[in-house]
Order: C-alpha cells, then structure tokens, then sequence
C-alpha cells in the first residue's frame, strides 16, 4: 500500500495540474496578492503570499502555485518558489509575482535579521516537535514512549518534555557544548539510526532553529514570555471546482499583539477526504465528488477552521426545484444551489409508507395497511400516516431500544430486576410524551432509591466521575471530552480544566445499600485536582470560567440547568442532529457524537433552525418528527440524477440506509408470519422489544446489535458482510420460517387461488407496494409452471425477495 502522504502528494499535484490552465485564461480580469506589503521581523520571520485571480463572474481563482517569484532585492528578502518570503538583512526590498500574463510587486520591510532569537521551548521547540510528529500517539507521545523516550502527546506538558529532553537518561539527547552532536538532532537529521527515519533536513531553518536553542542554553522561557492566543487561516472559505487547488495561510497571534505566519508548523487535517486532501505545507486539493469539507489547522493548542464548497460542473436545466413544504425545504435548496445539484424527484407512496414506518416505529406495514394507504385517495394521506405512526405503541418501543443503547441499559452490570425497571423508565418516558430537556434532566439529577427512582441505575452502569461526565456530554451535548482527561483536545478547545470541572459536578455521587434497596446520593467531596498541576478545579461547564465558588446543594442541578436550556449551544442541536441523522441517514454533523469546532455541520443554518424549532416546541420529539418527515427533502426518491449521483451529504436524494438488527429480524417474522423466541424473554416479544441486548442469539450479533459498553453509536455496525449474505441465503432457521406449517407463505397460498393476487399479496407483504407489469407477470409465469408444486413457488419468491436490497434496506 502507498504511504498516505504519497498519495496525498499525488492528488495535489494532478489538483493543480488541471487547473494550470488558468495562467492564460481570459476570463481573468483581476490578479490580487495577499498581503501586498509585508513586514519581516527578526532572523526567522516568514511569511506566506497568496496570490488569486478573479473571473469575469466573480468566482475567485487561486493562483498561488502556478505564479512565478523574483526577489527584486536578493540581500534583503528572499523567495521560495512556494511564494513564501524570508528575510536576509534589513532594509526594504520587493518581490515580483508574474502569473496570468499580469506583474504584481509586493513591497517587503526587514527588521531584527541580526538580531539573535531568545528561543522559548513551549513557543519554538514543541511546535516543531508536534509538526514532524515526535509527539505523536504513533511515535514517542504513546503512553508508553519509544525507545525510553516519551514525550506528552501532541506538547500538551511543556514542562514535563522538557525534563524528558534535557534531563532524563543522563542528559544525553542534548549537548550545549556541541549542539550538532546532539543525539536529538543527529536522530532527527538521519546523521545517527533513528526509527521514526529522516524528519528534520540538515540545512533546513527547523534544524537551525533546534541548533540554536541548545547551544543557547536549553532555555525553557519565562511565564512572561508572549504565549499563542489564537490562530487564524486565510482564506476562511472558498468555492473550489473538482479537482482544483487551494493555498492556506496561517497567522499564529501572540499575548504582546504579534501575528506570526506559522503556516510551515501547523497540522492540518480534512474531515471530509473523500471530498479534499490538504498537504502538510497547506494545500488543499478537491476530489472528483460536489460537497462541503473542512480543513482544520491546530497550532499550539489553538483551531481554526477553512471551508471549501466544491459545487458540481454543468447546468442543472431540466430537473424540476424541490418543493417548498416547510423551512427545510428552503435551507436544503438554498445549499444544492450554491453545489449546483438538483434534487431526485418525490418518491411515490409505496416508498414513503415503507420509508416511514420502518424510520418511525421500526416495523414494516403489513399488506392490508399497504393497501389501505396505497388507496387512500385523501390529499394529506402521508400528514395522517406519521400522526397514526406517532400515537402507536410500537413508536416507543423502537425508540426506547435507540435510547437504552445511548444509556447504556446493561443486565450485566445492573441485574435483570435493575436493568428492567431501567428500561421501563425509558420506554414509560417517550410513551407519555416526556419532553427531551425534562428526559434528560431526570438522567442527569437522579438519586434517592434505584426503586424509586430508575434513572439512577445510569450511575450504576457508568460508575466513576469522569465517565459519567464524559458520557453524559457525549450523549446530551454530543460533544466527545474523554481524551481530555489526559491531555489538551486535539481537534478543539477543551482543556484538562474544562474536563475536570465536568467531572467536579459527579464527583460527590456514591451508592449506598439501605433497608429501601440501592440508593444513589449526592454528599459530600473531596476536591477534584488538575493531575498535572494539582491545582484545584470547581465544577463548571464547558466554556465556563472556573467560579470562586461551588453550586449549593446537589452541584448537578446546576449542570441540569444550563444543559437543557434552549441557550446552551449544543443540547437543542445535538438531539436536533440525532433524530435527522436517523431520518435522513447522515447526521448534519457527522458522527453525531463528534460536535467539535473542528468538525462543523454541512448545513449550519438548517441545524441552526431545526433546533430552534425543537426548543419551540417544547422539546416534543413527535413534534420534530412530524416537520422532518412533512419536509420535501425527506420525501424525495433515492433515485438519483446525473448531478447527484455522487453527493451524499447534502440531500439531494435519499440514501439507502442498512435496517437495524433488530428492525431487520422483526422483518423476517413479520414477512413469514413466524415469531422468534428469545432465550429467557416470555413468547411474543420482537427484537425491538428486547431491554437486554445480552440475550444470545446469532442473528442479532451477526447484523450489528451493540453491546452498550460505550456511548457511542458507532458500537451499532452498519457494515454489511459476507457473512450476512451468506445468512440470508443458506440459513436454516429463515428456511424454516418460509417453510414453515403455520406460516404466512403457505397461507397466502391456500386463501389467493388466482396466481395474480397472489403475487399482489407477496410484493405488499415483502415490499409493501404493488408488483410493477412485468413482476408481476413474471411472478404468476413461476407460479403456474413450478414443478415443486405452487406453494414451493411461493417459498422460492419469498425466499427471493428476502434476499433483495429492496428488503434489507429502507430507502
């Protein structure tokens, strides 16, 4: 297999080999360079030009790499061929840039070029330690280092890499008296055996710089010294075509006000690369597919964000506009225009019977009530359908089975008396129309007697501080702090004190045994440390300030307060995000347990709007179900066209999404009309029934059911395999079912004597929609000529559709 950067390199390189035609395209009417002055201040001053052109319609072009540099002035400023300048000696120069036919000057003033740098190691060192990848999980920033050389990942402890590098295993790694004989250096340059192999060249200004630092003291800095406040990437978004090319620039600002182009030590990172790859030196290269991609950069603890919108080439003339039902619709419109993508048609009704129950109440219509809707002459048919759905016992009982996953309703760890009355409390809550914030409330302040109060079991499941914190963030705010705990967020802003404080609201919880059973209590504390500074940090929540003081009372009413308000920034778009992510099959946030600032919706407005919609009305999740479901986009047919064939993150078609375990079961039952009995559970309960997701059984664990040991909806596989194609195809227990004596097969058989409603009966009961002409003529030409006799024929075409993707998949 190549190495990724390999690859990465290539998709560059052809990204901006297409678009070299845009050094003598005439429909560039303007050049502009960014900055057109710069100022260089001191010996490793650099900085990044970007040069664009504008087309004749104002689509702005990057140009960048395909523009040719001079130094007008070669002994005070110099250029790369990248278009970086660097400084030589003071004094004022300038740069010529000559692309597209056009010259453009860029006016260059050094200053401090003979001045020797006062290196600060958390300023200079550790960014190029992060940069080259010394402190990385891969490398020595593992838990357990390499080689007896460990760093903190991703230079999250200055202070203890220091110690590392210059005083553990008797200060060898650094040698201030010869600083090119440093086995840090000789390692790094390839001059000595190094397992991480060449990452720093010999006469490069990475080298000097490290040089510098050890023959100049090894100095660690000073709490006064100037520290990075933020970073931001130039530019902030751009419409880039297929496979085009785009430069990045990166300006670290520091406390003493000074703005550093720090592109060369940044990491940068796609959350999309499907759609665009981005080079270590900031080149974001779009792919062949239309879409919406983030670039991340990180620097020093610091995010910014570049966003790329990559619209489809052609014209979309020809295909009708979606149709307007409610405030989706626009928003969703409003994005396939800015892709050029026009939406599949509506689907017709059968889609959107089948689509709606399966994704309301995990259960397919039977025949009867496919035919009924299918009838159904009533303009608002679909209104009524999802109001049926809404009210029918089976709605709380698929989503119960979704939320016992997210809880974590475990009978290993709660017992089967404990893990029921946990589920029960679920189920209970969406049956009597519980609103969210009060559903999670009622989670986050349980306590007194598990008896009395079932809710409480989740901090029996999830037991220690930082897990329910963790957990609970990750399940209400969806947002992931866990990897807090040991170290800085990589890809966004939290802290050890902003995990800690999470972890200071759960910190006085224990467990007590009373005459009344288990109890869950709230007392007091010990005071909660920050591990590496031992500092003590208070409850408060993320993004918060550590207050001078703690909550009175139980501190989790606190945290209840300001999660399930309608102003908290991610409780609202959270579970906006999840219920749409199951409707749609791709959350506007994806994962949806992934929220960071790095990671942004493809959509913002639209999941701006749907939780301002959600907290409008009260938390009701039937009620944003009903807008969702009522909206176009939710409607439209999976069908796609010659413009959205290869979107699939901005719902212009329908996707096709896998059936869950459980919802994929009861559709063989249903279909064959024999029952499935689970190893202790009473007859007549159906998959998604099921409160244990320990009971054994080999269908379920096959096709993804999740065990619960983590919050993460990733813990349900989707991915189909093999071995599920294979199940299908040559399992007993489906055979047995087809076949069975009391099935449906062979009573559809005996009840339709005439072959034509016969196959009629199959499709509604299998697909729930009427055979097209020539199925059906097919159907009855297999009926009637069957050797096996007709109710074997039956078997073999239910046998058939089951094996079909129009029945494992909701579409």
């Amino acid at each position: 297999m190549l190495p990724p950067r390999f690859i990465i390199a290539c998709l560059s390189i052809f990204a901006l080999a297409d678009a070299a035609w845009a050094d003598d395209d005439p429909a560039l009417c303007d050049i502009t360079v960014d900055p057109p002055a710069v100022t260089l201040a001191g010996a490793d001053a650099r900085f990044t030009l970007l040069v664009e052109g504008r087309r004749a319609d104002g689509r702005i072009v990057d140009l960048t790499r395909h523009a040719r540099y001079r130094s007008l002035s070669p002994d005070v400023v110099e250029v790369s061929d990248q278009g970086v300048v660097y400084p030589r000696a003071d004094g004022s120069g300038e740069v010529e840039i000559d692309v597209a036919g056009q010259k453009r000057l860029v006016l260059c003033h050094v200053t401090g070029s003979r001045q020797t740098p006062l290196y600060n190691f958390a300023n200079d060192v550790v960014p190029l330690l992060s940069r080259f990848g010394c402190n990385s999980s891969g490398c020595h920033g593992k838990a357990e280092g390499q080689n007896g050389f460990k760093l903190s990942v991703f230079g999250f402890d200055p202070a203890a890499d220091y110690r590392a590098l210059t005083m553990e295993d008797r200060g060898r790694r650094v040698f201030p008296a010869s600083a090119s004989q440093s086995l840090l250096l000789r390692k790094a340059a390839g001059q000595a055996p190094h397992g991480g192999g060449v990452r720093i060249g010999g006469d490069s200004r990475e080298y000097r710089i490290l040089h510098d630092w050890i023959a100049g003291g090894l100095r660690f800095g000073d709490a006064a010294d100037p520290h990075v406040v933020s970073i931001a990437l130039t530019p902030r978004e751009r419409l880039l075509d297929l496979r085009a090319g785009q430069q990045l620039r990166v300006t670290a600002r520091y406390s003493d006000g000074r703005q550093v182009d720090v592109t060369s030590l940044v990491r940068f990172q796609s959350n999309n690369e499907a759609l665009a790859v981005v080079d270590e030196s900031g080149l974001v290269a779009a792919g062949e597919m239309p879409g919406q991609v983030a670039v991340m950069a990180s620097f020093m603890g610091e995010v910014d964000l570049f966003r790329a919108i990559i619209p489809q080439p052609g014209t979309t003339a020809g295909h009708a506009p979606l149709a307007e039902n409610n405030f989706i619709d626009r928003l969703v419109a409003a994005q396939l225009a800015k892709l050029n993508l026009a939406p599949s048609p509506s689907a017709d009704d059968a889609t959107f019977l089948r689509r709606v129950y399966l994704d309301t109440i995990g259960t397919l219509p039977t025949a009867g009530e496919a035919r009924q809707f299918l009838t159904d002459a009533r303009g608002d048919r679909r209104a009524r359908l999802v109001d049926d759905l809404l009210s029918r016992p089976e709605f709380a009982d698929y989503w119960a089975l979704k939320w016992a996953d997210l809880l974590r309703v475990d009978r290993v760890a709660l017992g089967h008396k404990g893990a029921y009355a946990y589920y029960r409390w679920i189920r209970d809550s969406l049956a009597s129309k519980k609103p969210l914030d009060q559903f999670a409330r009622e989670v986050l302040t349980a306590e007194g007697p598990l008896a009395e109060s079932p809710a409480g079991n989740f901090y029996k499941v999830v037991q220690k501080p930082g897990e329910m914190a963790s957990t609970l963030s990750q399940v209400f705010l969806g947002v992931r702090i866990s990897c807090a705990e040991c170290h800085h967020h990589p890809f966004d802003r939290w802290s050890q004190t902003d995990y800690y404080g999470m972890v200071d609201f759960f910190a006085p919880l224990a467990r007590r045994q009373a005459p009344r059973g288990e109890m869950l209590l709230a007392g007091a504390a010990a005071e909660t440390k920050h591990p590496r500074t031992g500092e003590t940090v208070r409850a408060h929540p993320l993004g918060a300030e550590t207050p001078q003081s703690l909550p009175v009372g139980d501190r989790r009413t606190a945290l209840a307060d300001w999660m399930t308000s309608r102003d908290n920034p991610w409780f609202a778009k959270n579970l906006a995000n999840r219920v749409w992510a199951h409707y749609l099959g791709r959350g506007l946030v994806e994962p949806v347990d992934d929220v960071r600032a790095t990671n942004p919706p493809g959509n913002p407005e639209l999941l701006g709007a749907l939780a301002t919609y959600l907290a409008d009305h009260q938390f009701d999740l039937r009620e944003l179900i009903r807008v969702i479901t009522s909206s176009a986009v939710y409607q439209l047919s999976s069908r796609p066209n010659e413009t959205n064939e290869r979107d699939e993150q901005n719902y212009s078609r329908a996707l096709f999404k896998p059936l869950d375990a459980e919802v994929l079961l009861d559709a063989v039952c249903q279909t064959t009309g024999v029952g499935e009995k689970f190893p202790g559970i009473p007859a007549g309960y159906r998959a998604v029934q099921l409160w244990d997701s320990n009971v054994s059984h080999y269908f379920l664990k096959l096709f993804g059911r999740p065990l619960r040991k983590t919050p993460c909806k990733c813990e349900r596989n989707a991915e189909a395999s093999v071995a599920q194609v294979l199940h299908f195809l040559n399992s007993p227990e489906i055979e047995d079912k087809l076949a069975h004596e009391s099935g449906r097969i062979k009573h559809l058989a005996a009840e339709h004597a005439d072959n034509g409603e016969l196959a009629d009966e199959l499709y509604l009961t299998f697909f729930s929609r009427f055979p097209s002409d020539d199925e059906r003529r097919t159907a009855i030409g297999h009926l009637g000529r069957s050797t096996a006799g007709r109710r074997r024929a039956a078997e073999d075409l239910a046998w058939t559709m089951l094996n079909s993707l129009e029945f494992a998949f909701n579409h």
